[in-house]
């Protein structure tokens, strides 16, 4: 065997461009998968991370002003959502689900001792966790609850970004800060991946009705949405939730500036149909490179072993049989397809590593410029392990097939092949 493997590499070194072709071939192959693969899969989870800390299932509503005359009415009118709202919806549409109540106040700094932070206050009900995916950590207090929403407690979740801008190193929780000369009392910080500027901090709605907005109405009206699968069915979804706040409201279910709605469920399986065909064009771009790779083995193998037939006719004339001089082909294509698909592999999760360091956002944005297209462009281990083994296989019956015919040629023949 030992003089099996000093002959292999003697053959090799002999016919380095060669080797090298039919190396290439294969690290090629595997290099240019893994690069497709994680490149289309960093996108993906990039933009899935945006989606990390909401529900991808809900809808928004917010009033607005009708454009048309409607039923006797005269358009210009103003939209006004109240607490019949959740009632009605909940009657009309067996899809949806805590359904939540926004009052929203911006344009006003929070302020404690000495310091300020910018940031939009919104009034919500205990549901609104539910949709925004708000994340207390442990030790960082508790979001609102009902018996906030029954006694209008003037207590505050702030947004963490807001927390450390008020509180530098001291504890927030417990603290008083003040909000357009309104006193609040800090009862939790959230985390999560808001990307605005000014992050929302988030107070009982009662008490955000009865500060700010006695008689507006509600500033949005969120949802959860259930068992709407596919665009078709939410854009039907719109359409009647349209109609059915236009017969309450009485404006026409056309009329698009009455009622602004913002579906993140459709947008969200939009997302998903079209990472769905970016992931299955990257496929069909990474098996046709596989394809490549295997062709290209099978050409350079097939004439690598026609060039030897001669060879192998001398060594059939000095005693060699048909299994030896096979053993020793299948063993070199092994030997050649192994190392450079180690290699091809290698250098492909380099370059995935190196786009993650350079592209990749582990972290949460800071800012809406820093929303995260590109993070994590990994692939699974099974994927690369069953690329390789594939083009090592393919590597070897490119060496088997025409040598098997070689070997059956009589020596004779054999040494006359130029």
């Amino acid at each position: 065997m030992f003089d099996d493997f000093q002959e292999i590499f003697s053959t090799l070194r002999k016919n380095k461009l060669r080797t090298f072709l039919t190396g290439f071939s294969m690290a090629w192959g595997i290099f240019m998968l893994i690069v497709l693969l994680g490149a289309g899969n960093g996108l993906r989870n990039g933009i899935l991370f945006n989606f990390a800390d909401m529900a991808t299932n809900f809808v928004k509503l917010w009033p607005g002003r009708t454009s048309e005359a409607y039923q006797g009415l005269q358009a210009g009118r103003r939209i006004k959502l109240d607490s019949t709202e959740g009632p009605y919806l909940e009657n009309e549409f067996k899809q949806v689900s805590n359904i939540s109540p926004l009052i929203t106040r911006s344009n006003q700094n929070f302020f404690y001792k000495g310091d300020y932070a910018p940031g939009v206050l919104q009034g919500v009900m205990p549901d609104y966790r539910s949709i925004e995916t708000v994340k207390i950590r442990q030790g960082n207090g508790r979001f609102i609850n009902t018996a906030d929403i029954r006694q209008a407690r003037k207590v505050i979740v702030l947004h963490s970004r807001t927390a450390e801008l008020l509180f530098k190193e001291e504890k927030p929780l417990g603290k008083f800060i003040t909000y357009d000369n309104v006193m609040y009392q800090v009862i939790g910080i959230y985390h999560d991946n808001n990307m605005s500027q000014n992050p929302n901090s988030c107070i009982p709605l009662t008490t955000a009705q009865l500060i700010y907005n006695p008689e507006n109405g509600y500033s949005q009206v969120a949802m959860l949405l259930n068992g709407l699968e596919t665009t078709e069915e939410n854009e039907v979804f719109e359409d009647n939730l349209r109609g059915a706040l236009g017969r309450k409201h009485r404006f026409d279910r056309e009329d698009r500036s009455a009622i602004y709605l913002y579906n993140i469920t459709r947008e969200y399986i939009q997302f998903k149909g079209i990472f769905n065909g970016i992931t299955l064009f990257v496929w069909i771009i990474g098996l046709g490179t596989l394809i490549a790779g295997v062709v290209g083995i099978s050409n350079i193998m097939l004439i690598t072993v026609k060039e030897r037939t001669k060879e192998f006719g001398i060594r059939k004339a000095i005693g060699a049989t048909p299994g030896t001089i096979l053993r020793l082909v299948m063993t070199e294509c092994l030997m050649i397809t192994a190392f450079f698909g180690y290699l091809g592999m290698l250098g492909g999760i380099a370059v995935t590593e190196l786009l993650n360091n350079f592209m990749g956002t582990p972290n949460a944005p800071t800012s809406q410029e820093d929303m995260v297209m590109f993070t994590n462009p990994t692939v699974e281990p099974s994927i690369i392990i069953a690329a390789t083994i594939v083009l090592i296989i393919a590597g070897l019956l490119a060496g088997y097939l025409p040598a098997r015919r070689a070997v059956q040629v009589k020596p004779i023949e054999a040494l006359r092949y130029e």
